[in-house]
């Protein structure tokens, strides 16, 4: 999306006065082609980040699932050291000349540039992580909760307890993910979005096909629990593919429990809490308050009846000041439209 001039003109003047950007994951998507093809791509889109944060200001990085092979060479590096300390909350990347971070660090000059995985601690009470862990707990049948529930089944793990328990189940379902979008399988968000949008456009009309798919829904999803792959659900609205994802990630706090007041994540491409959400949803059983930064994707699939009202709207933000709950903004709404994002009716 940021390869329209207009919405990079648009982040760019709304990073002044930053001094700190965090990148929360699934910043680059390398699941579309080659490393080097999607950073030469990128590349005009990081340097003009770069120079509006200058030389004072600092970029974070923090990777998710899309952009899981960014850390590829460290993984490496982590696994042939002997006596490597465990994944904590916050553990620093490292990267050496010509590897995908250092490209990406030299783009975003002349900001300073650092890694953190599987987050990073913004203050003392609010944490960030891109959040793709919820992919072990949440109960909608998304294509990579499956090799989630697979790769657990494979490898008998248990509930993890720590980052390091969640990286050895998914780390390898990612790797493979990310092999066969290599191989030029579709396995990223335009195959789930297809799937998803059949689903919803089912729900609205009555044909005898889209009956049948509603019908098939419940006895796939009856399948995929007997065979040990649930516990999933064959609920797959807008609301409950909310509920779903603060669920699950409300279970990944609570195993590693970060002791933050505020947790800021991605992954689900829903922002929130918006105003009009029950604010309960949000908040753990321990009291922790989870924020999402929502989607700088632009999906038509879900953006619904009324897009520039859609929690799916591409362009949120949150900004985290000395003091005070992270606050959500939407950098675009009012000076950036995508074709075909227009005023819905309702």
């Amino acid at each position: 999306m940021l390869q329209d001039r207009a919405a990079r003109a648009v982040l760019v003047e709304a990073l002044a006065g930053v001094d700190r950007l965090v990148l929360l994951g699934d910043s680059l998507e390398l699941r579309a082609g080659s490393i080097g093809r999607v950073l030469e791509v990128a590349e005009p889109v990081l340097a003009d980040v770069g120079a509006a944060l200058g030389a004072d200001g600092e970029v974070v990085v923090v990777a998710g699932n899309h952009d899981h092979r960014l850390l590829g060479p460290w993984r490496e590096r982590r696994a042939a050291a002997d006596g490597s300390p465990g994944l904590g909350l916050e553990t620093s990347v490292g990267w050496s000349a010509g590897e995908p971070l250092d490209v990406l660090a030299r783009a975003l000059g002349p900001a300073r540039v650092r890694a953190s995985y599987p987050g990073v601690w913004l203050r003392e009470d609010v944490y960030a992580i891109h959040g793709h862990y919820l992919d072990l707990h949440i109960t909608v049948p998304i294509m990579e909760r499956l090799g989630a529930g697979l790769m657990r089944r494979l490898l008998r793990a248990p509930v993890p307890a720590a980052a390091e328990g969640y990286e050895a189940v998914l780390s390898p379902m990612y790797a493979w993910v990310d092999a066969a979008a290599q191989a030029g399988a579709g396995t990223g968000l335009g195959l789930q979005g297809r799937v998803w949008s059949g689903v919803q456009r089912g729900r609205r009309r009555r044909s005898v096909r889209q009956h049948s798919m509603a019908a098939v829904v419940p006895l796939a999803v009856a399948a995929l629990n007997r065979a040990g792959l649930g516990p999933l659900r064959a609920d797959l609205s807008g609301p409950e593919l909310r509920r779903a994802g603060l669920s699950a990630f409300g279970q990944v706090l609570g195993h590693l429990a970060p002791g933050a007041q505020h947790v800021i994540f991605g992954h689900t491409h829903r922002a929130g809490p918006l105003p009009t959400d029950d604010r309960w949803e949000w908040r753990t059983a321990a009291g922790t308050m989870m924020h999402n930064t929502g989607s700088w994707v632009y999906a038509p699939f879900f953006l619904g009846s009324a897009p520039e009202q859609s929690p799916y709207r591409p362009g949120h933000a949150y900004l985290v000041g000395d003091e005070g709950p992270p606050e959500l903004v939407n950098l675009l709404d009012g000076r950036w439209r995508p074709r075909g994002l227009r005023p819905g009716r309702g």
